[in-house]
């Protein structure tokens, strides 16, 4: 009886630890963004599913449920099933089932296309396109918020509330501001089949350039508090960016008992992505250009250095996340674009799976449409692709000396992924020679 009793004291200690912790990230977040005038989007009802309060009790109850029915007898679990059972209760009890995804990438990364994998599930998915945009491009031009740290936070912060179906941080970002919540310029919202669907898509009003407007039907301007609305009918949510350096800076998101986030990491062969932006990113790679031809790269060049700054950002999220600390344990995955490339539909399950979201026969139609397609259809920020030859395409079109520099700076990245190095042109160019070696992140 004594045993069991001190199970439920550290039991309600614990959960008292977590509503403290959950209301000092609160106040945290505040400092962060200096909030404007709220918005008034809907909130999350307030039920035992959203409010931490209830799901706490509800948690609280199920333990003692379960001691109560023990009968006495001592259950003793080790520490991976122990995280194992909570994880699972508090998933379903404070986020009421509704699973949220995060799709971690870098640019040139195939990211756009991966995120339509989630764009496309159908009626109970509510998918976001590179919202942080806003926030990156405010950011950088001001000179107080070079910080990484606070970057970090706001980009996280941004996100919870996303998440959360609350656009009002992310609306302090828009430029030009928002009137009444409403905005033309919400950066690729129509990359979203959210944001342009009805009760969402709203009647075109004339004279309205919206620059971002949507493709397959003509809509007015975004409104903020009708894609709220809209994200809390939903199920599921998902969100893809490029913009988060560190996995580490997202643990107080991944932690918040209100969501049940899976962050999934996908990556690609640093050279095929610098091949890629040297033609998407054209006037920017210039000093690449120009390297190419002069067959000498100084690798002490700032350029360089960002190359591998990124590489080292990406190994060291990718070893985080695969060392499997607590707070990630079961909501992490790290996907490579080569192995999504090579076999879509396999790789899509095994990431609707990891998410623990039904894989839908929309999402599968989808698919098989889009990556089957003929040359003409595969532009530089197209969705659809021809996947297998889009992959290898890049092996042909970059300068072996470049290949070199980058094998050098990026080499342990391309390790821990399980990309070949090559020695030669010839070997670059030979398509029967894989440069990916068969890995598994598990």
């Amino acid at each position: 009886m004594k045993t069991k009793y001190a199970i439920v004291f550290i039991c309600i200690v614990g959960l008292v630890i977590i509503e403290k912790e959950s209301n000092i990230l609160s106040r945290v977040s505040d400092k962060l963004i200096q909030r404007q005038t709220p918005q008034q989007t809907p909130q999350t009802p307030l039920d035992c599913s959203n409010a931490p309060q209830n799901g706490s009790l509800t948690l609280l109850q199920m333990l003692l449920s379960k001691l109560a029915t023990s009968t006495g007898n001592t259950l003793i679990l080790s520490e991976d099933q122990e995280e194992g059972d909570i994880e699972d209760l508090g998933g379903s009890n404070y986020s009421g089932g509704r699973k949220h995804i995060l799709l971690l990438a870098t640019t040139r990364t195939g990211s756009s296309f991966v995120g339509e994998f989630f764009n496309q599930h159908g009626e109970n998915m509510f998918y976001l396109f590179e919202p942080l945009w806003h926030v990156e491009r405010m950011l950088t031009m001001a000179t107080e918020t070079n910080n990484g740290t606070v970057l970090a936070g706001i980009y996280r912060d941004v996100l919870q509330g996303l998440f959360l179906c609350d656009f009002s941080p992310l609306e302090k970002f828009i430029s030009p501001p928002p009137v009444d919540h409403v905005t033309p310029s919400l950066f690729r919202r129509e990359s979203s089949v959210s944001l342009c669907e009805e009760p969402v898509c709203t009647p075109a009003i004339k004279d309205v350039f919206e620059r971002y407007h949507c493709k397959n039907r003509q809509c007015g301007p975004l409104n903020l508090t009708r894609a709220s609305e809209s994200c809390l009918s939903k199920k599921h949510h998902a969100i893809k960016t490029v913009r988060v350096r560190q996995l580490e800076t997202l643990q107080p998101l991944v932690e918040d008992p209100r969501l049940d986030v899976r962050v999934i990491q996908l990556v690609r062969d640093p050279r095929a992505v610098l091949a890629s932006r040297m033609v998407a990113f054209s006037s920017k790679y210039q000093t690449w250009k120009a390297w190419a031809q002069d067959g000498q790269v100084p690798e002490d060049d700032e350029e360089v250095k960002r190359l591998k700054g990124n590489c080292d950002n990406i190994r060291m999220s990718a070893e985080a996340g695969l060392s499997r600390p607590r707070w990630l344990r079961n909501r992490y995955m790290l996907v490579r674009y080569e192995d999504i490339a090579r076999y879509p539909m396999q790789k899509a399950e095994e990431m609707y799976r990891f998410t623990g979201i039904p894989f839908s026969p929309q999402a599968r139609e989808w698919i098989l449409k889009n990556t089957q397609t003929t040359q003409g259809a595969s532009g530089i920020y197209s969705t659809q692709k021809n996947s297998s030859e889009q992959a290898e395409k890049w092996r042909f079109s970059i300068p072996f000396t470049l290949a070199q520099v980058v094998q050098r700076v990026c080499g342990s990245t391309m390790k821990l992924f399980g990309y070949r190095l090559v020695s030669d042109e010839k070997t670059l160019t030979n398509k029967s020679f894989n440069l990916l070696e068969e890995k598994q992140f598990y």
